[in-house]
């Protein structure tokens, strides 16, 4: 069933359970008169996503505590417009490419491309106009419990070469798993690197600071960098830092150390080096005083770590503030700066290939 239809409020009930739906339904339009959606899916054990097909963002994630008390984990907005104008990335799809690349400039098959310099010289993000400003075809897949948003991003878009057909599909499963399935296929040589944003408050948003969750990611390596965090192309050892989450620690508890490349007084924006190939632990995360716990795996090479580091008084859904450090990224990804770094992951994708990266996001509680 195509949720296309803006007039209309549309649910499809999900095979997977009675209970487990899937609901379509208008939320706005863009300043150029575009419709946008918003689509709610929910399994039996009550969790529940929002999802909207304008850059496709999670608005809402409600998980149960260990006492079966649903929260909203995810920061953002109540409404459409201020995802309309300049905000954090809240929630996003983060492309073409998420992360930097150095210099906003790459060569791919002895061509040398040039992209939007958004940040200062270099590129973040996918651009000044990317992937989260852009409104993405829905299709629910009732029988899944599923939504799949699909994008063509034109050849030259920001700078990047070919056209690339991009299909995200966000599944909610009963086992209180979200699953991100991202697919791409491109015309023309071209790099592409796709991740989510969102932001997570395991306390619920608008709680305060995510400083006394406890963190561990299972990687000994980290992508080193410059003060403008590009990376130098070396992977430095991270054990016995403060960037050492191999075993549990509580996010605060050395985020001020002073060392470089960690910038006193800003916190964690790192990327670490997972082990392994295939579907894997990128990271496990617990807040004490509500129970609930985040397991995040992926495909891909790397996942950065950023703390809020930059938030500044942003308005966030139900009247709440959210200021430095009141929620933390996971993004799963290749590395930044790949298309730099021939001795990095390739994040090179061909005509006759297909771009595959799946992020699960497992909620529980303890």
């Amino acid at each position: 069933m195509k949720s296309c239809v803006p007039a209309l409020l549309i649910t499809a009930m999900s095979t997977l359970s009675s209970h487990a739906t899937v609901t379509s339904e208008p939320w706005g339009k863009t300043p150029t008169g575009e419709e946008v959606q918003v689509h709610t899916l929910r399994n039996a054990r009550g969790m529940e996503v929002k999802i909207t097909d304008w850059g496709g963002i999670i608005v809402s994630l409600k998980v149960p505590d260990r006492e079966g008390r649903l929260a909203d984990v995810v920061l953002g907005f109540d409404t459409l417009e201020p995802y309309l104008g300049k905000h954090p990335h809240f929630g996003c799809i983060t492309g073409r490419y998420a992360n930097r690349i150095g210099g906003a400039a790459f060569t791919l098959d002895g061509v040398e491309y040039r992209v939007t310099a958004n940040s200062g010289k270099n590129h973040i993000h996918g651009g000044a106009v990317a992937f989260d400003q852009k409104v993405w075809k829905p299709r629910v897949d009732a029988a899944a419990n599923a939504l799949e948003l699909s994008y063509t991003s034109a050849d030259g878009e920001e700078g990047f070469p070919g056209k690339l057909d991009c299909t995200v599909t966000y599944t909610l499963t009963e086992d209180n798993t979200l699953r991100i399935d991202y697919r791409a296929k491109t015309d023309k040589p071209t790099v592409v690197n796709l991740t989510n944003h969102s932001y997570f408050n395991l306390a619920g948003e608008g709680s305060g600071d995510i400083l006394g969750h406890e963190l561990m990611i299972p990687a000994e390596n980290f992508t080193a960098t410059d003060d403008a965090l590009i990376p130098t192309g070396e992977l430095e050892n991270l054990l016995g830092t403060a960037l050492d989450f191999t075993q549990p620690r509580r996010i605060g508890e050395r985020i001020d150390a002073a060392f470089k490349p960690l910038q006193q007084g800003k916190g964690y924006d790192h990327n670490y080096v997972l082990k392994g190939s295939g579907m894997k632990l990128a990271a496990r995360v617990r807040e004490p005083k509500s129970g609930r716990i985040l397991e995040v795996h992926t495909t891909d090479p790397g996942v950065q770590l950023y703390t809020g580091n930059h938030l500044k008084g942003t308005l966030g859904k139900n009247g709440h503030v959210y200021e430095k450090r009141h929620g933390f990224c996971l993004e799963t990804q290749k590395f930044p700066d790949s298309p730099n770094k021939p001795q990095f992951p390739s994040a090179a994708l061909r005509p006759g290939e297909t771009y595959l990266h799946t992020t699960l996001f497992h909620f529980s509680a303890e």
